[in-house]
């Protein structure tokens, strides 16, 4: 058996709509207990704006036909959609003695990171959680971040802007945000991209690496809730 602790398994996804896979994360939240390994979820999601438990009606500034879902993490409004790469960590943060904050920054902190891999120079902001550049003199937002603790357990995550259409962020303010300029790294790095499974792949492994893991568990394998009825042909 492994030690919990020092294991994390890591579940890559692919392209996935929102609803199920957030049933999913609150689902194996609540069924998890102190044996339960930590997973890590790299996902893209099909087109979709998230209002956080923060958010406000009036951020939305444009309704069209992608769908807008209310969830329960925190912050205000943002966009998701492919090409956009997702860090969900379900977490065991007692376990670990981390609490919100320290999560948060973990997560600020593995992007900054990262983006420094590709010599992107990036900052987190103390009134703002997420990753920002300096663009034309202004901030401009790689990424986003909004979690949800429950039962001492993270879920939700992180959100980075890859090579993807940024076009409907501007029918909202980002994260509640008016005119906050959006960016991804298609457009701050130069030629030949980066292949995407590599791109994961390094932030994967740096995740780790603040999270003192050794042992990682890779599956394309959906999470399955134990409790959901055995005859039934359950998806995310």
């Amino acid at each position: 058996m492994s030690d919990t602790p020092q294991s994390l398994r890591v579940r890559h996804l692919g392209v996935q709509p929102y609803e199920p896979i957030w049933q999913s994360m609150s689902a194996f939240t609540n069924s998890r207990d102190d044996s339960t390994m930590d997973e890590l979820w790299v996902v893209e999601h099909e087109p979709v704006f998230t209002q956080g438990q923060a958010g406000k009606p009036e951020h939305i500034l444009q309704h069209t036909n992608i769908p807008i879902v209310k969830s329960d993490r925190g912050g205000q409004v943002t966009y998701h959609g492919p090409g956009q790469l997702i860090l969900y960590p379900l977490i065991n943060l007692r376990r670990r003695s981390l609490g919100v904050r320290d999560m948060v920054t973990l997560l600020e902190k593995l992007v900054i990171q990262w983006l420094a891999i590709y010599r992107i120079e990036s900052y987190a902001k103390a009134d703002a959680p997420g990753v920002y550049v300096q663009l034309n003199g202004n901030d401009a937002k790689i990424a986003s971040l909004g979690l949800r603790i429950r039962r001492g357990c993270s879920f939700h995550g992180v959100s980075i802007n890859i090579d993807m259409d940024l076009s409907p962020f501007d029918y909202i303010n980002p994260c509640g945000y008016q005119g906050l300029a959006m960016t991804q790294l298609s457009a701050l790095l130069p030629a030949p991209f980066p292949d995407k499974s590599l791109l994961q792949e390094s932030l994967v492994a740096l995740f780790a690496q603040q999270l003192g893991v050794s042992d990682i568990q890779y599956t394309s394998d959906r999470w399955v809730d134990p409790n959901f009825p055995a005859n039934t042909n359950q998806k995310i």
